[in-house]
């Protein structure tokens, strides 16, 4: 390569072609986060209104009239069943109104959601000139104090699960995709490990369950992991912009860590009933904070995205043993076109001679190939 002050068309198309990755990156990172966090705003968010006369009932339907698509108001005969609906997530505040009103949440449904309920009914209790009393019947652990903690987990192993896809798949290209699969299963039990010492003992995201946290958290990583060394086989340089797309862009923004569905775009607050961040989020919540409720859907989801990373491992392995099976019946080296070119040369003349320059020409092609490839995972992670 030409270290002069004019360097060759290709080499500069060369270095162009791997600018693409972070440029494309860049632009998704943008359209994902800013569209999903930038401008928060309560739609279709569930608060209950506690009492049965005609005042409770006047008064939730002004709050739902007032609040114009924003709030989902209701009314609850008394403070137990405002508190089960809580602790069953299906709503995010219980106003009990009086001479000194009551405002119920569960902070470790969502904090940001809490905050919102709370800012609304801040602002009725000061209409009744009376002080507003805050009740978390659900607050999160002491090292969590925001409730974020369980979203930057979720980055942690999401990282560790996404980037070592990118190493299997680069540099453990030339292995049989058994073992890269279990490459990945042994690969995200080490990330489930790493997660579960951050949210226990290193800082107490949480303060029981831990056997819990671990298995959501590797079912979650052994589905990235496996969906990303399946997707290598077709996606080449480009697998790990695509796992990206898939797991940080679409995953991160729709996870429900930091907004709810309730506080979001309605894209986003679509994914969040399928996607796996959600899953993981979710899953965690309801294990250490609500005794389980609603945990079986979400472990369903992480298990759905397993599977789909299982069964994409097995095609993508049936797929690369009938694309090295044929060059192999010819004699020669898988996907070398060099190679193929020098077998029909050394068939035509009868030497061996060629055969060997073809075969020498198409591992170096091969090994370009696989620089690249290598290339493009660098730069992408």
């Amino acid at each position: 390569m030409s270290t002069g002050p004019n360097p060759p068309a290709g080499a500069l198309r060369h270095v162009l072609g791997h600018l693409l990755t972070p440029l494309l990156m860049c632009i998704g990172m943008g359209l994902a986060y800013l569209g999903a966090f930038h401008a928060p705003q309560p739609h279709d968010l569930r608060v209950d209104v506690v009492g049965s006369g005609p005042a409770t009932r006047v008064l939730a339907q002004t709050l739902q009239d007032r609040a114009a698509g924003a709030l989902d108001v209701r009314t609850v005969p008394d403070r137990a069943t405002a508190a089960a609906a809580l602790h069953r997530q299906d709503a995010y505040g219980a106003y009990i109104p009086g001479d000194h009103p009551e405002l119920l949440v569960a902070s470790a449904s969502s904090d940001t959601s809490a905050m919102a309920v709370e800012k609304v009914f801040t602002q009725v209790a000061a209409g009744q000139d009376a002080p507003l009393k805050v009740t978390d019947l659900a607050p999160t652990a002491s090292g969590d104090p925001t409730g974020q903690g369980v979203f930057f987990l979720l980055v942690a192993v999401s990282i560790g699960a996404y980037a070592s896809v990118a190493v299997i798949g680069a540099a453990g290209a030339a292995l049989p995709m058994r073992i890269r699969a279990l490459l990945a299963a042994g690969t995200s039990l080490v990330v489930s490990l790493i997660g579960t010492l951050f949210a226990g003992p290193v800082f107490h995201l949480v303060d029981h369950g831990l056997a819990g946290v671990w298995a959501l958290s590797w079912l979650y990583a052994a589905g990235i992991l496996l969906i990303g060394v399946g997707l290598h086989t077709y996606l080449r340089r480009w697998t790990t912009l695509g796992v990206m797309v898939l797991f940080v862009m679409l995953n991160f923004t729709s996870s429900g860590g930091i907004y709810r569905p309730e506080l979001q775009p309605g894209f986003f607050g679509s994914l969040h009933a399928f996607w796996n961040g959600a899953g993981l989020v979710e899953g965690i919540r309801s294990h250490v904070y609500f005794d389980g409720h609603a945990l079986g859907g979400n472990v369903l989801v992480l298990a759905l995205w397993f599977l789909a990373g299982a069964a994409l491992v097995t095609l993508a392995g049936r797929t690369e043993a009938r694309r090295n099976a044929a060059p192999a019946r010819e004699g020669t080296a898988p996907e070398s076109t060099g190679a193929k070119t020098g077998a029909k040369t050394g068939a035509k003349t009868g030497t061996k001679g060629a055969l060997r320059e073809g075969t020498a020409a198409g591992n170096e092609e091969r090994a370009e190939e696989r620089a690249e490839e290598e290339m493009e995972e660098a730069v992408a992670v």
